[in-house]
C-alpha cells in the first residue's frame, strides 16, 4: 500500500482540527460563565472551571426527562427503521414482482419532496387521528424512511443471486433467507444505517416543536432551547446541555464505526 504524501496529509490535519474547533469551543463555554462566554480573546481554559453548569442543567429544568424521552424516541424509531427498511430493501432487491423498479423509484424519489411541502397535510394527518401531543405521532411518521431502504437495496445487490436460489432450493423461506442469511451479512449496512437514523432522530427539533406541547413529553433539543428566555439566554448553560446531548450520539458511532466504513463503500458496489 502507497503511503500518503506529507503535502496531503498537512492539509487534511488542518482541516480535521478546523472541524473540532467548534466543538472545543463548546466544551470550553460550557465551564465559564455568561460573562466570559463571549469574552475575547477566547480563553480556551477557563481559570475558574464552573463545574456546577452540569449540575444546574439538571436542576433548573426538568432535563432527565426530555433526556429519556428523547432516547426512547430515538431507539424505537431506530428499530423500526432497521426493520422496515431491511425488509422492503429486500424485497426490491432480492424478489421479482410487477413493477417492481417503477415502484422502487417512485419511494425513493419522495426524498426530493422538502419537509415543508408536506409539514401542514402530515400536521392535519395526526390531529384526525388523535395523535398530537404524543409520541406515537412522530414514531408513525419517521418509521419508514426512504434513503433507509436506497441504502440497504444497494447493499443487498452485492450479495450474489446464487446464494439465494441455493437456499430456496434448501426450502428456506423468504422470511427464513432474509433472518438467516441476509441479516447477518448486512450488518455494515445496518450499522451505518443505525448511525445514520440515531443521529437524524436525536437531532430533530422541528417535529417534536410541532408535534409536542406538553412538558412532559419534550425532548433534548426543546429543553435546551427553554434555556433561551425572551430577552436574554443562558449560553454556559446551553453549552453545557449540548456536551451532554453529544454523549449518547458519540456512543453510538463509535459502536459502530468497526463497520461504518464499510458499510458506506459496500453499497455502492452494484446499481
Amino acid at each position: 500500500m502507497k503511503k500518503m504524501r506529507p503535502y496531503l496529509i498537512i492539509p487534511l490535519i488542518a482541516s480535521s482540527l478546523l472541524m473540532l474547533l467548534p466543538f472545543v469551543w463548546m466544551l470550553s463555554a460550557s465551564l465559564k460563565t455568561n460573562v466570559q462566554v463571549f469574552q475575547f480573546p477566547i480563553q480556551w481554559i477557563p481559570k475558574d472551571p464552573q463545574w456546577k453548569n452540569y449540575l444546574t442543567i439538571w436542576t433548573k429544568i426538568n432535563f432527565g426527562r426530555y433526556y429519556f424521552n428523547t432516547i426512547k424516541l430515538t431507539v424505537i424509531i431506530t428499530l423500526l427503521q432497521l426493520l422496515t427498511c431491511s425488509l422492503a430493501a429486500y424485497a426490491f432487491a432480492k424478489l421479482k414482482f410487477p413493477e417492481r423498479n417503477g415502484l422502487f423509484v417512485a419511494y425513493i424519489a419522495t426524498m426530493i419532496i422538502p419537509f415543508q411541502v408536506v409539514m401542514i397535510p402530515q400536521f392535519i394527518l395526526m390531529r384526525n387521528l388523535g395523535l398530537v401531543n404524543k409520541h406515537l405521532a412522530l414514531i408513525l411518521l419517521q418509521a419508514f424512511s426512504p434513503f433507509g431502504v436506497f441504502l440497504m437495496r444497494q447493499f443487498y445487490l452485492s450479495i450474489p443471486d446464487e446464494l439465494i436460489e441455493a437456499a430456496r432450493i434448501d426450502g428456506l423461506s423468504e422470511f427464513g433467507i432474509y433472518t438467516k442469511i441476509m441479516l447477518p451479512l448486512s450488518k455494515p449496512a445496518l450499522a451505518s444505517l443505525t448511525i445514520f437514523t440515531f443521529v437524524f432522530v436525536w437531532n430533530d427539533f422541528l417535529g417534536p416543536l410541532i408535534y409536542l406541547h406538553s412538558g412532559d413529553l419534550r425532548t433534548i433539543q426543546l429543553g435546551i432551547r427553554m434555556f433561551i428566555s425572551q430577552y436574554s439566554a443562558e449560553y454556559a448553560l446551553i453549552m453545557a446541555a449540548s456536551v451532554c446531548s453529544l454523549i449518547p450520539v458519540l456512543i453510538v458511532f463509535l459502536a459502530c464505526q468497526k463497520y461504518f466504513v464499510e458499510g458506506i463503500s459496500l453499497t455502492g458496489l452494484k446499481g
